[in-house]
């Protein structure tokens, strides 16, 4: 992605950035000369994300739950000391699993909340004085949950839709200082923990697939080239705004996500 997009004197910082869709983008990122930080609560996948981002560019890695605020807010500081303001803050971490509302504990609607949106309230509220000011980005990835209703997700509807809620809200009160807010929604992304946990089947596969407008899963590559583009110059006067990478998905496709899952609980 390098021959495309010029990121080598720009800072990124990507929350949850060690697997699937955010190390996806990490990668991109790399590839196109950015100075990488990346945090996951695993120092195992940390160690491993830092050593193939490092084949690319400066890269380094911290290990921290998002659900800790001091913790996040090291992370950020200890970033911008060592490489300067944070220029591009992905905020990407996130948890799921299918259950209906009456079989799910509060203690597991809590941990999806505390990740998804309280986690990304932590990551964009202590990062905020680290932003280089003006001329940062900010990218949430949110989830097609956040504006559809699928059932067996009530955790994931109401954790995303308040994630987008809060890009919103970010986008207005940080446009002042010249930062732009933005959410990210992948669609059906082939290869990652959430699709292998979502449609854990070949039939479910491919009935995700079927209902695709453009016929095939995403890539990580696919996400990778959309949180560039929103973190160029190309995008300098989009904020607020909530992008589905999905093929189409949204259009209508996405109910079929939760037919496969009822079907798969009751089987």
């Amino acid at each position: 992605m390098k021959g495309f997009w010029d990121f080598s004197d720009r800072k990124v910082l990507v929350m949850g950035g060690t697997s699937g869709i955010n190390l996806g983008i990490a990668q991109g990122f790399a590839e196109a000369g950015a100075t990488l930080g990346v945090v996951s609560r695993s120092q195992e996948k940390v160690d491993a994300a830092v050593s193939t981002l490092s084949l690319h560019t400066k890269a380094i890695g911290f290990s921290a739950d998002v659900r800790d605020y001091e913790a996040v807010a090291d992370c950020s500081r200890e970033f911008c000391e060592r490489f300067g303001p944070i220029d591009v803050l992905i905020s990407g971490a996130a948890g799921n699993f299918p259950a209906p509302a009456t079989g799910m504990s509060p203690n597991g609607f809590k941990a999806v909340m505390d990740i998804d949106l309280l986690g990304t309230f932590h990551v964009l509220r202590s990062a905020h004085a680290f932003l280089a000011k003006p001329g940062s980005t900010v990218i949430n990835i949110s989830a097609p949950q956040a504006f559809q209703p699928m059932e067996l997700q009530a955790h994931v509807c109401a954790a995303k839709a308040g994630v987008d809620m809060l890009t919103r809200v970010l986008a207005m009160e940080w446009g002042c200082e010249g930062v732009r807010v933005n959410s990210i929604v992948p669609g059906p992304i082939a290869d990652t923990e959430g699709m292998a946990r979502l449609a854990p089947t070949s039939d479910m596969q491919k009935a995700v697939t079927a209902s695709v407008p453009l016929g095939r899963q995403g890539t990580k590559e696919d996400i990778a080239s959309a949180a560039m583009f929103l973190a160029s110059p190309a995008a300098a006067y989009i904020t607020g705004v909530i992008l589905p990478v999905d093929g189409g998905w949204s259009l209508g496709g996405v109910a079929s996500l939760g037919d496969a899952l009822k079907s798969a609980i009751s089987s």
